[in-house]
């Protein structure tokens, strides 16, 4: 008879159409059919589990959640329902719930090697590295295979790193985990490098397992891993290393300087150490780095740069150390001059030399120029008064000349006729260069792109110390133009991002960020230049659509580091465990991750809250928690790239680490004063809820009572933030350009609109008092609303006033922009939003309290019909805020008007020097700010007349 085949369990066959739906995005379907597939069988789990999942992905999470909850309940141990439900609490980002599903699995199937394993997985997915270790070891009981049994050391491993208390990791962590890798070394149970080498976090621990790495290594340890230590050993190993290797040379001179400091001395007898002789002493590093450049000048072929960078790295350290020595070296000058004769033509010249610059007397930097222009020749001179290299290596030897003498600061001593006549020298030398690239293929930077990037970089000088806004539009246009030769030059794209950005014109910005491909981690270190500026400049669909692609990035990132560490324990590569957790923390402690999330939710509330949802539902759609605060406050990590962009400057006006912690302060400060906002918008809304519900006037336990309380101690909080950002603002850092963006914190707080957001929440605490009170007994209080009602209504008329002006203007012929007023503007929709919040807020605690004030009336036969001292100062708030906003709708539509009138096209910018190409790519910049800044007001207009139905449903 013929053996049987595999019979399929009738259920996969069942369920195989619900998983095809859902493979293909046909979400409703694979509802549908979940549905038809229960009501013939009740009990198949695992149905409910994808009707689950379908429901999560069209938006129903409750509902989803709710059914997973039912069949997580009866604690299954099929596998079909166990891997639906780990699915999908990975999509609701609950991978919490896993580690649970397998806990009751392993209870009822103790035995299962599989459930073991998904439960010590589920345990690493969230970090719980003691429970990773019991479950390690309660598998290697069940199957005794090693690879379970270091799950299980590595475990304890992780314990120790992550451990606040240091002591405890090296007293108890670190040595069990060493005795149970001794064990299996004394029982001769290792069977594979990676499960010893791997696991030897502390130098002691060396000996346990020297003797088996033998057997697979077959040699010593490297050469490199000696050169972490500043021993004698370290000394001798970086002595005999490859001359070239740059990496060497600072280790050696700090050995050899920790061995000087520390009075080391050789023995009198026999060798200084097990690898050789130990230099200890400034001569024998002196001798030794003339040794290599003596090997290097005698060669035929071309010459290593290695040796001649550490004779400048050695003349830097001993000037530092105040060693007389430091001549036997030469003169920098002269050894700087003949570095660039040998390198010259080299790219990486300029940031050779650049780092010892400083080693130049002032006195000397003409000279050191004026010696290098001779060792950078040039061809006749042209028509136009300049003379231009000959071919690409004479190029890059003048190019880096022009790089030095910026570094040097000799453009920044130009006066204005200086400079313009160094950006015609420049251009000139742009043009001439683009030659020798006619060939290249589109994805191909040109050979003279840097003096196209250095002119950019004289223009915005030039614009900064005179406020000549011709000077940046010019900017603009050779940029445009350059990146139409280099269409991939990634630095064009970056200034040119940033400069419209400090026009204030956002549109042209996406394309230029799309365009840079940013990869992985690059949305969290250049991310910022995107998302800081969206919303502040009006584009709110393209704020929402950049916060969302930051949002992707950070969100997977959570689920994929959580795969890589789950991978890293399965192939025994426990070294990139620490790597990927330390990844994982960096990213999620990222203060960019924090303000995209918090950004991406305040503008959802200003965008769709009492229009498509109400603030409630909006609320409780984001999942947001007035009392909880997610930001890691003490752990933030300022993950930015400020040194993306390229830049020449000298020293003293390079971004320092102070400036770098000014930034940070005032962007925690500033992203402090949003996420309280945004609780305080949560809080309005639990209150709300709770309003709406109850209609009797006493507070109730965990009701109104507690939530009044978080709400007036988030106020608390946001009056004492705004304390410290008012002395913040104060200081008035200005950065280096290029240097991190300035916070919006300066503008809100002049704008005024902080203060008024303020005080409209604070407004709440009041109302709340109100409704406990009833209207009857309540004249002072209802007053003091009143007066509060008056104030934001000038607070906001402040505001407003503040955003009049033309965002764009033609005077005499010179096109100016004032971004700020833009800014101003957004600052009073949101502030408009908030207020209307409130006021939304506001008319669910009045009506009640009016229809009881009125049956009162009746039951009275009261016939005093005057309206209570509130309800009539709300209706004046109301009246006022639509006076408001037709303001705000009349003065965005002048500015549409007579923007749109500007002839931008005909315009001629005085004193321009650009001529043909040159002046079109200016006018077609110029023409890019005026369309977004047309697009920024027609999304604020748009959103302003939301905000004016809104106000129509606000009635009493």
């Amino acid at each position: 008879m013929a053996a049987r085949g595999h019979v399929q369990d009738p259920n996969d066959r069942r369920l195989r159409p619900i998983y095809d739906y859902l493979d293909n995005g046909n979400n409703k379907m694979a509802i549908q059919q979940a549905d038809k597939l229960l009501k013939k069988h009740k009990d198949l789990h695992c149905a409910k589990v994808l009707k689950a999942i379908g429901l999560q992905r069209t938006g129903k999470q409750d509902e989803a959640f709710s059914l997973a909850q039912e069949v997580a309940t009866l604690e299954p141990t099929d596998d079909n329902s166990l891997q639906a439900l780990t699915i999908l609490y990975r999509e609701m980002h609950r991978p919490e719930l896993v580690t649970k599903l397998y806990e009751a699995a392993v209870k009822k199937v103790p035995l299962s090697e599989e459930y073991h394993s998904h439960l010590f997985m589920a345990y690493a997915r969230v970090g719980e590295y003691k429970k990773m270790q019991q479950a390690g070891m309660a598998l290697y009981k069940i199957v005794p295979k090693n690879p379970y049994y270091f799950w299980s050391v590595m475990s304890l491993v992780m314990q120790a790193i992550s451990a606040q208390d240091e002591k405890l990791a090296q007293t108890m962590f670190l040595p069990l985990a060493e005795r149970m890798v001794e064990k299996m070394v004394k029982e001769d149970k290792i069977e594979a490098e990676a499960e010893v080498s791997n696991l030897s976090v502390r130098p002691e621990s060396c000996h346990v397992i020297s003797s088996k790495l033998e057997v697979f290594n077959g040699q010593e340890k490297s050469d490199r891993e000696k050169y972490r230590n500043k021993t004698p050993e370290t000394n001798v190993c970086v002595s005999v290393s490859s001359p070239d290797d740059w990496q060497f040379y600072p280790s050696y001179f700090d050995s050899l300087f920790h061995l000087m400091d520390q009075s080391w001395s050789p023995p009198e007898e026999g060798e200084h150490c097990s690898e050789g002789s130990v230099h200890h002493t400034v001569a024998e590093v002196v001798r030794f780095v003339e040794e290599r450049i003596k090997g290097e000048d005698g060669k035929e072929s071309r010459s290593l740069r290695g040796p001649y960078l550490a004779r400048l790295e050695l003349i830097h350290r001993l000037r530092a150390r105040g060693c007389p020595e430091e001549s036997l070296l030469g003169e920098p000058l002269e050894l700087m001059v003949q570095f660039f004769a040998k390198f010259g033509d080299k790219p990486c010249c300029i940031t050779d030399l650049k780092i010892y610059l400083h080693l130049l007397s002032p006195e000397q930097r003409v000279q050191f120029i004026n010696r290098l222009s001779e060792a950078a020749p040039l061809g006749e001179r042209g028509e136009e008064g300049f003379a231009f290299p000959e071919d690409t290596k004479a190029l890059q030897r003048h190019l880096c000349m022009c790089q030095l003498s910026r570094a040097l600061g000799l453009h920044h001593s130009l006066d204005v006729d200086g400079k313009l006549l160094l950006i015609t020298e420049l251009k000139a030398h742009y043009h001439h260069g683009l030659k020798f690239g006619k060939s290249a293929l589109k994805t191909e930077l040109q050979f003279s792109d840097m003096y196209c990037l250095m002119a950019a970089h004289v223009y915005i000088d030039l614009w900064t110390e005179t406020g000549d806004e011709n000077m940046i539009w010019q900017c603009l246009g050779l940029l445009e133009e350059g990146l139409s030769h280099s269409l991939s030059n990634a630095q064009f794209k970056l200034l040119l991002l940033l400069l419209y950005c400090h026009l204030g014109a956002f549109e042209p910005v996406v394309d230029l960020y799309s365009s840079l491909d940013a990869k992985h981690v690059q949305h969290d270190t250049i991310g910022f230049l995107l998302t800081r500026y969206a919303e502040p400049l009006g584009q709110f669909a393209a704020a929402s659509q950049s916060c969302n692609f930051s949002l992707r990035f950070f969100h997977s990132n959570q689920k994929d580091t959580s795969e890589y560490i789950i991978q890293a324990y399965k192939y025994g590569a426990f070294e990139k465990i620490p790597e990927f957790i330390a990844l994982r923390n960096r990213l999620n402690q990222s203060l960019h991750f924090a303000q995209v999330r918090t950004e991406r939710m305040l503008l959802d509330l200003f965008l769709e809250a009492d229009i498509v949802l109400s603030l409630e539902e909006s609320v409780k759609a984001m999942s947001l928690s007035a009392e909880e605060d997610d930001i890691p406050w003490d752990n933030m990590r300022d993950n930015r790239d400020l040194t993306v962009f390229t830049s020449w400057n000298p020293k003293e006006r390079e971004l320092t680490d102070e400036h770098r912690h000014q930034s940070l302060e005032e962007e925690s400060v500033w992203l402090r004063i949003r996420s309280l906002t945004l609780r305080l918008l949560a809080s309005l809304a639990a209150m709300g809820h709770t309003a709406s519900q109850q209609n009797s006037e006493k507070t109730h336990e965990n009701g109104v009572g507690d939530k009044s309380s978080v709400h007036s101690s988030l106020l608390s909080q946001l009056n004492q933030t705004l304390q410290t950002a008012a002395q913040l603002a104060e200081k008035r850092t200005q950065y280096p350009f290029p240097g991190p963006p300035c916070t919006r914190l300066a503008q809100a707080l002049s704008s005024g609109s902080c203060q008024c957001q303020a005080a409209a929440l604070q407004l709440s605490v009041h109302l709340q008092d109100l409704e406990t009170a009833g209207l009857d007994e309540s004249s002072e209080l209802q007053t003091q609303i009143c007066n509060g009602f008056k104030s934001i209504v000038v607070q906001l008329q402040e505001i407003l006033h503040k955003c009049k002006g033309d965002l764009l203007e033609l005077k005499e012929t010179k096109l100016k922009t004032q971004p700020s007023f833009l800014e101003n503007l957004i600052f009073f929709v949101e502030t408009v939003c908030i207020v209307l919040l409130m006021a939304s807020y506001c008319a669910k605690i009045l009506r009640p309290l009016k229809t009881s004030l009125q049956k009162k009336k009746k039951k009275k036969k009261d016939a005093n019909t005057t309206l209570p001292v509130v309800v009539s100062g709300f209706q004046e708030l109301t009246g006022s805020l639509q006076d408001l906003l037709m303001q705000a709708l009349e003065h965005i539509k002048g500015q549409e008007t007579g923007m749109t009138a500007l002839k931008l096209a005909s315009l001629t910018i005085e004193g321009n020097t650009q001529v043909g190409d040159e002046a079109s790519f200016t006018k077609a910049a110029m023409d890019k700010v005026q369309s977004s800044y047309l697009r920024s007001l027609q999304e604020v207009g748009d959103l302003l007349k939301k905000r004016a139905e809104t106000l129509k449903n606000l009635k009493i």
